[in-house]
């Protein structure tokens, strides 16, 4: 039989350490098992919201066209509108197009035949077309769908007004150039006849990969509780 000397010795001052980096290790496996739950959960939330934008467009691009009115406050309904383009006031907003090109939108004031002022999406260009674009200004009857901006981010750029160069519409921004004040609400302008500046294409076909990536945040928390058990049952 093994006497009691051939058994492992520890000091007080060993075991304690050794007790703290035990604690110190299951606070940090809690700690990432919450973190990437949580991350889970957000992509279930941010599914859930998806989905709903999806259902949101498919009505909105099924539903005929009402009259314009600053008082409606529906996104992705879809309007008709008369009226008259201020292309002076015009702006051109940073974007890039379906296949991933660097160029601009062009964002028209139009003043309605009832005196209302509304900002319209016409389209998206080329930088080299910026200065080549050729409008006139007459009375139009046009089509479009209500659409809110999209809003500024920590890493969106601040607007360059001297060079009108915008990377967000600020609409407090854009009363003080142009002296009028525009509703919440973008007008993207619908006509497949156009092709310069070419009207966005509004579709429900939207990246979609929020239940993918909830399911990989589990599956990461889950093997770090195994892990943590298997090191457990170990020790």
């Amino acid at each position: 039989m093994f006497g009691y000397s051939c058994l492992p010795q520890f000091t007080f001052g060993e075991v304690k350490i050794k007790l703290k980096k035990l604690i110190l290790f299951k606070i940090f496996v809690f700690l990432f098992i919450t973190l990437f739950c949580a991350l889970g959960t957000w992509q279930l939330y941010r599914l859930q919201w998806k989905q709903d934008l999806i259902n949101q467009i498919a009505k909105g691009l099924e539903s005929t066209p009402i009259k314009y009115s600053a008082s409606i406050k529906k996104n992705y309904q879809r309007v008709k509108l008369t009226g008259k383009y201020t292309f002076d006031k015009q702006i051109y907003l940073y974007s890039l197009n379906e296949r991933g090109v660097p160029g601009y939108d062009v964002v028209t004031p139009f003043i309605t035949t009832n005196n209302e002022n509304v900002l319209i999406n016409r389209g998206w260009i080329k930088k080299e077309k910026r200065n080549n674009l050729s409008d006139v200004s007459v009375y139009n009857n046009i089509i479009g769908m209500l659409r809110l901006p999209n809003k500024k981010n920590l890493f969106t750029p601040e607007n360059d007004l001297k060079e009108n160069i915008w990377f967000y519409l600020n609409l407090k921004e854009i009363e003080k150039i142009s002296g009028k004040k525009f509703s919440n609400y973008i007008v993207y302008l619908e006509d497949s006849n156009i092709s310069v500046p070419k009207p966005r294409k509004i579709t429900i076909d939207l990246p979609n990969n929020h239940l993918k990536y909830a399911i990989t945040w589990y599956s990461i928390s889950i093997s770090i509780l195994f892990y943590y058990l298997y090191f457990r049952r170990k020790t």
